[in-house]
């Protein structure tokens, strides 16, 4: 890599204007270097960096023995922790649900080619509709997004991996058997029928009882526990393992979109876990939350859309991501506008949380309701204006170089707009009578969502030589753009000329034939772009070109400043901006906290300072100084893991447990032999997962350790302790949407009128002394761990235990008396918002104890003394669940 390619590769992947060249080795860094005040420990202790594993905090934080396979390998696949690897699996799994999806899609054309066709029967169209639309919403889009961000984001932001690699692998494997499972429905009399949206009361078994549909409810679960371990993951990475003199103003734009994509998912799908949990225990246990006359259609639309709107710009996000890089990369020219095109996205973020009524304007909700939603709906789409203009001027701005990445992200962009104007119809709420449940708005809503598809397919080609070290066939990939183009407009246009055609409806208006039968050539010919794209990256995966380390002219983000594909722990020193453009410090020792702060970035005694491309000689051309990158992980050599098959074990579990549970009804089993296969598979697959959870916790395993470099605002704060606080924050949403189901449902039923439940308030109050009490007696083993007291520790632990379990004691009394009372689940909607609500703040408790178990265990072996913070991370969820039940016990038992 030559001296100008040194000069121009910088943190934002921003461009001066030179004669429409780049020229960013020109600004330096304004900000002082943040260190991460993360604890380095002696002796193999745990680092900030590490994953929360207690076979590593007594003292055995040695790599993982295992050896690491090469890429050829099968089983390098299965093990793999490695967020390059990850992304690829993630990749290329999309790309098959996106094929699972599309045959759907095709199947309904066909069907839509006359009125009231009969290639399909109306039960069958009707799954095909909503398997479409769950798979490519859920199990493409974002999926194929964070693919992309799993192999691109480290590289940016200068960090060796994610800041869990466990959780990160964990999260693909719970990603692929919740797409599975999903795919067994079909096989289970039906699948789920009722639309994407799933909307109450048609959920229910009364409408939908087959066991296939609870299976689609229970595999959406499975895919949100897969979001939630991501976005913890993602979140802690982005905000702690930052390179020096990487301030968030000066993060690449498809990072800041995916950290703010993240941020908007790890809330917006704790409201929907939240609805699939009421959803799958009023299947499972029969309560009756959506079934409540008055109430449970419109309590189910809240939750839904409370998650639903901010999902098309969690979609959305990351495509407008990969639009501003590439749009910088074909035109040598900075975004015009970058600070406010940050700015407007964050604005977009916040919003998105403050619109989901205008999805529910046919309701009964009051008229003032719906204006006030009325204008927050047209306010979000001012700082998307500005965005586009942003993108728009960067093109008058630069010189455009017409390459297949730039075609697809300017067509997104065509789209987008076209996508955008026809949404603000859809905001007005005279308007939006006449168009909901037409095919305006399946018009719309594809001009956003596979408009974003189309910047996204533009990444892909994108960072394919980065991935691969291979060029792609450009002929082809125009051709592929060209039949893309076509056929889509092709496919959705006439939608909006049909638009009076009913949603979800196989009969519509013969006069509206010409328009429907074009819209399916357009879906085919759109199904054959796809066929050209896969035939062009497979076939260059062995023949194409080589990419050398950046086969872009002007593309000037980290992942270009290394190899193609880059090396196994990404870079060939520490990654540092101190100077303003990217260099890596190769060093004898570990950078310290503080060195580097500003100006040439600093080195340890001995070291030596490296530019980008001005490696010492005895580096080869992979950077990892002759040593392959898919070598075997050599536990003397570095500190980072990067195999465990235990990700995959927990996923394949967690598998088999939701697969047996989707067999109960109403509290009970189908009888005969049916009920007994699906009450074995869930115990089996319980065992299975406990032995997983098990096994994963007692690994040896090391993730990324610090310190890191810029951390703000999180300077002082560990990995794994944000790792909790993040988690927790998506807990304090989903109790707040079952605090808020409760409340809506008592104000919509009468507040007065409410049957409390319980009739004593006394169990109640016994539970929160109980539960005070505990979080005490967790401070005082927190302490006795500081004071290096292993007694003192393990009778706190033992007090912890005791008293959640007289909680979880007392409250199966308290139960066991209502239902001999008649008070039971299914009872009525007091008794289902109390048992369920209350049940979930009890399976957290059951969580708890049973990592105090686990605690004890080590702790009587002499953990945690030399290294307490295990027990302080316990103590935050431990206090969380008490200061939950807080809430819960006045809502319950007082008011």
């Amino acid at each position: 890599m030559n001296d100008e390619t040194r000069h121009r590769t910088e943190p934002d992947g921003g461009h001066t204007t030179d004669g429409g060249h780049a020229s960013a080795g020109e600004r330096t860094t304004d900000g002082e270097h943040e260190t991460d005040g993360g604890r380095a420990t002696d002796g193999g202790h745990a680092t900030a960096g590490d994953e929360l594993d207690p076979s590593r905090i007594d003292g055995h934080a040695d790599a993982a023995e295992e050896a690491f396979p090469p890429l050829g390998s099968i089983k390098r696949w299965f093990v793999t922790t490695n967020h390059k690897d990850i992304g690829i699996l993630y990749t290329l799994t999309a790309l098959f649900f996106l094929v699972f999806g599309g045959v759907l899609a095709l199947l309904m054309r066909v069907q839509l080619w006359t009125p009231g066709g009969n290639f399909l029967s109306p039960l069958s169209y009707n799954q095909a509709v909503t398997a479409h639309g769950l798979l490519m919403v859920f199990w493409f889009l974002s999926p194929f997004a964070f693919g992309f961000a799993n192999y691109v984001v480290p590289l940016q932001i200068g960090a060796k991996d994610l800041a869990f690699p466990r959780l990160n692998a964990l999260s693909y494997w719970l990603y692929l058997f919740s797409g599975v499972l999903f795919g067994v429905s079909f096989f289970q009399g039906q699948s789920l029928a009722g639309g994407w949206t799933m909307y109450a009361p048609l959920n229910l078994p009364t409408y939908m009882p087959n066991v296939g549909a609870t299976t689609a409810i229970l595999a959406l679960v499975l895919f949100v526990a897969s979001v939630t371990v991501s976005s913890v993951n993602f979140l802690t990475t982005m905000h702690r393992m930052r390179a020096e003199g990487l301030t968030y103003w000066r993060l690449p734009l498809f990072t800041w979109t995916i950290l703010l994509t993240v941020w908007m998912m790890l809330f917006a799908f704790a409201a929907l876990l939240a609805a699939l949990l009421i959803l799958t225990s009023d299947r499972l246990l029969g309560t009756t939350y959506f079934a409540a006359e008055g109430s449970g259609s419109l309590l189910w639309a809240h939750l839904f859309w409370f998650f639903g709107h901010p999902e098309v710009y969690i979609v959305f996000f990351p495509a407008l991501g990969v639009m501003a890089e590439t749009f910088q990369t074909f035109t040598g020219r900075r975004l015009v506008g970058r600070k406010w095109f940050i700015l407007a996205m964050i604005l977009v973020a916040v919003q998105s949380f403050a619109v989901w009524m205008h999805h529910m304007f046919l309701t009964g909700i009051n008229l003032q309701v719906k204006t006030l939603f009325m204008a927050t709906t047209i306010g979000i789409s001012l700082p998307f204006d500005l965005m586009v203009f942003a993108l728009i001027y960067t093109m008058i701005k630069g010189r455009i170089r017409f390459t297949t990445p730039f075609l697809f992200s300017f067509g997104a962009l065509v789209l987008f707009i076209i996508g955008g104007i026809t949404g603000v119809f859809l905001g007005a709420i005279v308007l939006d009578y006449e168009f909901r449940g037409t095919y305006w708005v399946v018009a719309h809503f594809h001009y956003v969502m596979v408009g974003g598809v189309t910047a996204l397919i533009g990444g892909l080609y994108y960072w394919f030589p980065k991935m691969t070290g291979r060029m792609y066939d450009e002929w082809l990939g125009k051709v592929h753009f060209g039949l893309f183009f076509v056929g889509f407009n092709l496919l959705y246009f006439p939608m909006f000329l049909a638009w009076e055609t009913p949603r979800r409806v196989i009969e519509y208006d013969p006069a509206f034939v010409t328009w429907h039968q074009l819209a399916t050539v357009g879906a085919f010919v759109l199904g054959a772009s796809f066929l050209v794209m896969f035939w062009n990256l497979s076939r260059s995966l062995f023949v194409g070109e080589e990419a050398g380390d950046n086969p872009w002219e002007f593309a000037t983000t980290a992942e270009w400043a290394v190899p193609s594909p880059p090396p196994l722990e990404n870079f060939p020193g520490t990654p540092s901006y101190g100077s303003g453009s990217l260099r890596f410090l190769t060093t004898e020792r570990a950078l310290t906290p503080g060195e580097g702060s500003g100006g040439a970035p600093g080195v340890a005694d001995g070291g030596t300072t490296a530019a980008v491309g001005g490696i010492d000689h005895d580096l080869d051309s992979r950077g990892l100084g002759g040593h392959d990158p898919d070598r075997s992980h050599d536990p003397n050599h570095g500190h980072e893991s990067h195999a465990s098959v235990w990700p995959f074990v927990v996923g394949l579990a967690s598998f088999v447990v939701f697969l047996g549970l989707s067999g109960f009804r109403d509290g009970g089993l189908p009888p005969g032999m049916e009920g007994g296969i699906y009450a074995g598979i869930a115990v089996v697959g319980t065992a299975f997962l406990a032995f997983a959870l098990v096994g994963m916790a007692r690994q040896r395993f090391r993730g990324p350790a610090g310190p890191f470099g810029e951390s703000w605002p999180f300077d002082g704060v560990e990995n794994t302790k944000l790792g909790v606080w993040i988690f927790l924050a998506s807990d304090v949403v989903l109790f707040g949407a079952f605090i808020g189901a409760y409340v809506f449902t008592r104000v919509a039923h009468g507040w007065v009128d409410w049957h409390v439940v319980p009739h004593d308030p006394t169990p109640g109050l016994v539970n929160t002394y109980l539960l005070l009490t505990s979080s005490f007696s967790v401070v005082l083993a927190l302490v006795a761990a500081e004071k290096g007291s292993r007694y003192g520790l393990l009778a706190g632990l033992t007090a912890t235990l005791v008293l959640g379990v007289g909680f979880l004691a007392n409250k199966a009394i308290e139960w066991n008396e209502l239902f001999h009372e008649g008070l039971t689940l299914s009872s009525s909607v007091e008794t289902s918002t109390f048992y369920l609500t209350t049940g979930l703040h009890g399976a957290h408790v059951l969580v708890g104890l049973l990592i105090v178990l686990y605690m004890m265990g080590r702790a009587a072996r002499g953990a945690y003394l030399d290294d307490e913070r295990p027990v302080e991370y316990f103590g935050l969820y431990w206090h969380f669940v008490d200061i939950v039940w807080l809430f819960l016990f006045p809502l319950f038992y007082i008011i």
